[in-house]
C-alpha cells in the first residue's frame, strides 16, 4: 500500500517520528515492543507496515490483533477499513451475538481483531485454519494482563503454530512481558520519556468534601467544550450523573456495567457533538477513538499515576493542546504523584463563568441499515441531502455499523429530515430512520 495514498485518507501530511521508526523496524520482521503515550498514533504505526505484508491470494486469517477492550477492537477495525487496502477486516468481542461472529467469519478476514476472551472462544468453537497467522499484535497488552486475560492470551498464543513476528504496544513504561508471548530478541521503541508538552494540569479546589456543587461551577468555568469527567466507580458515577441531570447539564455515561449497545451509542453521541460531556470510569482511559477532546476532569483521582497518565492521554493528542483538571477537596492531601507535577491551583469560588459560544446543537439519527446491506456513507449523505433536503453543513459525522448507521445532523432539521426519509429505500433495503 502506498504511504502517500494512506496519508491522504487520514488527512495527514506526514507520519510522526514514532510512526516512522516503528514502521521501519516492523518492516525488518523483528519482534517489536512499541512504548508510546496514548494518542500518539500507535494503531497507524503498526497497521501500515503489517498490511503491506498480507497475501491477497490467501483466503485465511493472516494477522491477529488482541486488545483489552471492545471499544479498542472497534477502533482498530474502523482504522483498518478506512485504509482501504482491499483486505477483509473483522472484529469480535463480548457483548455482541456469537451468531454475528459466525456470519462475519464464514468468509475469513485477512485481519482478525478481538478481545482475548472472545478470540479464545472462537478458536474453540470454529474450525478455521490458524496456520496462516504469521503475525501477532498485542495492543495495550499490559492492560489485557491487568484485567485478567492472561489465561486466554496464553491459550491463543499456544494455538498459533506459525507466528514469525510479534508486535506489542503499551503506553506504560517498563512493562512486564510474560514468557508465553514468545518474544525473540525484541527491538524496543520507547517514546514515553518524551512526555506530553501539550498537556496542562490544573487543580480546582472545592471548599466542600462533597464536590458536586464544585463540579457544576467547574463546568461553568470550562464552558461548552468536549471533555471527559472521570469517576473511580460506577456507583459514584451514577450519583454524579443524577446531579448533572437534575441541573440540566447534558452528558453521556460510559462504564462497564452498561450493555454494549448503550456504550456504543454513548460514544457515538459524544463523538458527533450531540453531547459535549462523557461521564466515565477508567474504561474510557484507553482505546477510545475520540480525537477532539479539549479537557479531562478528574472528579476522583485514580489510585496510581499510571491510570492518571492514561486518563490524561485522552486529551492533548496528536500535537493538540489539552487540559487535565483535578477537582480536589481542600481538606485532603493530594497524592504524591500529583504533588510532583506541582499543578497550578485555582480556588473554585474564584472561577469566572465562561462566555458560551453560539454553538450548533446536533442530534443523532439512527438508520436501520448498515455495512452488511452494502450501504455506504455516500449513500446516507445522498439520501439526506437530496430527499431529506438538508444542506451539507447540516450533516455531521456518519458512522457505519454492520447492521445499522448513525449520523449527526443539525438539531433544527432533524425532525423534518426524518419525516422526509423514514421508510424509504437505501440501496435495496427499506430503512427506518429515527432519533436516537
Amino acid at each position: 500500500m502506498r504511504t502517500d495514498s494512506f496519508l491522504k485518507k487520514f488527512d495527514i501530511t506526514a507520519l510522526n517520528p514514532m510512526q516512522e521508526e516503528a514502521g521501519k523496524t516492523i518492516r525488518m520482521k523483528s519482534d517489536v515492543v512499541l512504548l508510546s503515550p496514548t494518542g500518539t498514533g500507535k494503531t497507524l504505526a503498526f497497521l501500515l507496515p503489517l498490511i503491506e505484508t498480507l497475501d491477497k491470494n490467501c483466503g485465511e486469517i493472516q494477522l491477529l490483533i488482541l486488545v483489552p477492550s471492545r471499544e479498542l477492537a472497534q477502533q482498530i477495525e474502523q482504522v483498518a477499513r478506512k485504509m482501504g487496502s482491499g483486505f477483509k477486516v473483522n472484529a469480535v468481542y463480548g457483548g455482541r451475538s456469537g451468531m454475528l461472529d459466525k456470519i462475519d467469519l464464514k468468509h475469513r478476514p485477512a485481519i482478525l481483531i478481538g478481545t482475548p476472551g472472545r478470540i479464545a472462544d472462537r478458536f474453540r468453537r470454529d474450525k478455521f485454519s490458524l496456520a496462516h497467522i504469521d503475525t501477532l499484535v498485542l495492543d495495550e497488552f499490559d492492560k489485557s494482563l491487568e484485567i485478567g486475560f492472561e489465561k486466554e492470551m496464553a491459550e491463543i498464543i499456544g494455538a498459533l503454530p506459525n507466528v514469525h513476528q510479534r508486535v506489542l504496544t503499551s503506553a506504560t513504561s517498563e512493562p512486564n512481558i510474560p514468557a508465553f508471548v514468545g518474544l525473540q530478541k525484541p527491538v524496543f521503541i520507547n517514546y514515553l520519556q518524551k512526555g506530553n508538552p501539550q498537556l496542562t494540569v490544573k487543580t480546582l479546589l472545592s471548599p466542600e468534601k462533597d464536590k458536586l456543587k464544585a463540579l457544576a461551577k467547574a463546568l461553568a468555568f470550562i464552558g461548552d467544550q468536549p471533555g471527559i469527567i472521570f469517576c473511580n466507580f460506577k456507583d459514584a458515577l451514577g450519583r454524579v450523573s443524577d446531579f448533572l441531570t437534575e441541573n440540566h447539564i447534558p452528558h453521556e455515561c460510559f462504564h462497564g456495567g452498561m450493555e454494549q449497545i448503550d456504550r456504543e451509542r454513548s460514544l457515538i453521541k459524544f463523538r458527533n457533538g450531540t453531547n459535549q460531556l462523557l461521564l466515565a470510569t477508567d474504561l474510557a482511559a484507553r482505546g477510545l477513538d475520540i480525537p477532539e477532546i479539549t479537557f479531562i476532569l478528574h472528579y476522583h483521582l485514580p489510585p496510581r499515576d499510571k491510570e492518571f497518565t492514561h486518563r490524561n492521554g485522552r486529551t492533548a493528542r496528536m500535537n493538540r493542546n489539552g487540559i487535565a483538571y483535578i477537582l480536589h477537596w481542600e481538606g485532603e492531601e493530594l497524592a504524591d504523584f500529583i504533588q510532583e507535577i506541582a499543578p497550578e491551583t485555582l480556588p473554585i469560588e474564584d472561577l469566572p463563568k465562561a462566555t458560551l459560544p453560539a454553538s450548533i446543537k446536533w442530534k443523532t439519527v439512527y438508520i436501520s441499515g448498515g455495512r452488511r446491506d452494502k450501504i455506504s456513507k455516500g449513500d446516507v449523505a445522498g439520501l439526506f441531502l437530496k430527499q431529506g433536503q438538508i444542506q451539507k453543513d447540516q450533516l455531521g459525522v456518519i458512522e457505519l455499523k454492520q447492521n445499522c448507521t448513525y449520523a449527526g445532523v443539525h438539531a433544527e432539521v432533524a425532525e423534518r429530515l426524518i419525516k422526509k426519509t423514514n421508510n424509504t429505500r437505501l440501496k435495496k433495503k427499506k430503512v427506518r430512520i429515527s432519533l436516537l
